[in-house]
């Protein structure tokens, strides 16, 4: 069981797709220079039950094509249960977290994973020089790529 904000439709978290996100509350790793403080208390946000889940699932199922987590996976099971009903919608699967692995019947369950905690002098994914990685699980390849085409498109 965890609580999340409302989702957010994105669009530049996960190359060539659309994403339906979830920011889950309850992060216990709390990293040096996060931006997302108030996601720290558990008590943040509204419980993300099945049924509610499922209800976004779809009404967003027109519109996006990938589900994202930015959190979660020190809910394990929980965790797992809605990436196991976005995988059954058609969705590809994200998760965004500050650890540099997770066990594997989590990746399991994902298309796509962001790992690494932030650390301001190494920047985020669109610097070549940031420890984080960007990967696509079935072929294992890295796409940090993506993010330092699209940052230098965005700068010219």
């Amino acid at each position: 069981m965890f609580n999340s904000f409302e989702p957010q439709v994105l669009f530049q978290e996960v190359p060539d797709h659309i994403s339906l996100c979830f920011t889950i509350t309850g992060c216990p790793l709390r990293c040096k220079g996060c931006h997302s403080k108030d996601t720290w208390p558990s008590t943040a946000g509204t419980h993300l039950s099945d049924e509610r889940f499922n209800r976004y699932l779809t009404q967003y199922s027109q519109y996006v094509s990938c589900v994202l987590f930015f959190g979660g996976e020190w809910c394990l099971e929980a965790l797992c249960s809605k990436l196991k009903k976005a995988r059954e919608s058609g969705m590809s699967t994200c998760l965004y977290t500050g650890l540099n692995d997770v066990p594997d019947t989590l990746k399991s369950l994902l298309t796509y994973i962001k790992t690494g905690p932030y650390i301001r002098t190494l920047g985020g994914l669109e610097n070549p020089n940031t420890n984080q990685r960007f990967i696509e699980l079935a072929n294992e390849q890295v796409l940090n790529i993506k993010f330092q085409e699209s940052s230098l498109n965005a700068t010219t």
